[in-house]
């Protein structure tokens, strides 16, 4: 059972996403909240398996409150729901925790898929956020007249790419494809010097650029 609470100011669309998830027999909303300050003392209290929240709320704004609950409850995975598709917001939320990013206008057809994603511990984007990091991607490229970097990784680079991208840490990674932490450690590092990357979260916006994960 996957444990969810839900905040948003808007008290219609959340009583339309919680009558969604209650649909679903693997899915339990444990808790809501109206603003940031709320779902900071729900989360206290409920201790749940995922977040979905708002990303302007009253009181504390949701990538804050992302930034506090990720930090508080490392176990607990957040979505951020916004009306934006532009990169720099993207950013912030990542910046601050989140592992998924949903427009509100495609939330009711891609809600499930995305709680189901991050509680498996990957990232989630809605596909209009991911088409749009593509094509502003390709257009800087062609633009700046630059090759794409992505031919400079080796292949284990681009393995880890992968799985970093999807939030695996470097333990898991090491175990995965057989090698040492400080191996995996120097490819991350190679990874953000070959691509002029300076953190995770733009790391996995290029690979969502490059489709590398969706």
């Amino acid at each position: 059972m996957v444990r969810i609470v839900l905040a948003d100011d808007h008290t219609v669309l959340r009583a339309g996403l919680k009558s969604l998830l209650e649909r679903q027999r693997d899915f339990e909303v444990v808790g809501e909240a109206g603003d940031g300050r709320e779902l900071l003392r729900v989360v206290d209290e409920q201790r749940p398996d995922v977040v979905i929240s708002d990303i302007s709320m009253p009181k504390l704004n949701g990538v804050e409150a992302t930034s506090q609950i990720v930090a508080k409850h490392p176990k607990t995975h957040v979505i951020v729901l916004s009306m934006h598709t532009d990169e720099a917001y993207v950013l912030r939320a990542l910046k601050a925790g989140a592992r998924g990013y949903l427009v509100k206008e495609s939330a009711e057809a891609d809600l499930m898929m995305a709680i189901r994603t991050v509680h498996a511990g990957k990232a989630f984007f809605s596909p209009s956020v991911s088409a749009l990091l593509v094509e502003d991607y390709v257009r800087q490229m062609r633009d700046r007249g630059v090759e794409d970097s992505y031919e400079l990784l080796s292949s284990r680079e681009r393995e880890v790419l992968q799985l970093v991208a999807e939030g695996q840490s470097n333990k898991d990674i090491a175990q995965q494809l057989g090698l040492s932490v400080y191996t995996i450690e120097t490819h991350r590092g190679n990874l953000l010097q070959k691509l002029n990357l300076h953190s995770v979260p733009e790391l996995i916006l290029y690979a969502v650029r490059k489709g590398v994960i969706c």
